[in-house]
């Protein structure tokens, strides 16, 4: 299984690549993470992709402090 950290306009996520879908994870400071089922990845997308789509679906939450989707 392919897992993929972000930090999505300072909010950790992760995307897991799960029998041959990504799935997306909102991660906690604890370590606990959540999946988000309100957003759909399609499976077709490229790894190098996940960042921009990211981009794409959060962009509303950028703030001066937050601009941009990070990989880490």
């Amino acid at each position: 299984m392919t897992t993929l950290r972000f930090r999505v306009f300072g909010q950790a996520m992760s995307v897991a690549r799960e029998q041959g879908e990504w799935v997306l994870y909102r991660e906690s400071h604890t370590g606990i993470k959540a999946r988000i089922y309100d957003v759909v990845i399609p499976s077709d997308l490229k790894q190098d992709e996940l960042a921009t789509y990211l981009d794409d679906i959060y962009h509303e939450m950028a703030s001066d402090k937050h601009p941009s989707v990070e990989t880490l």
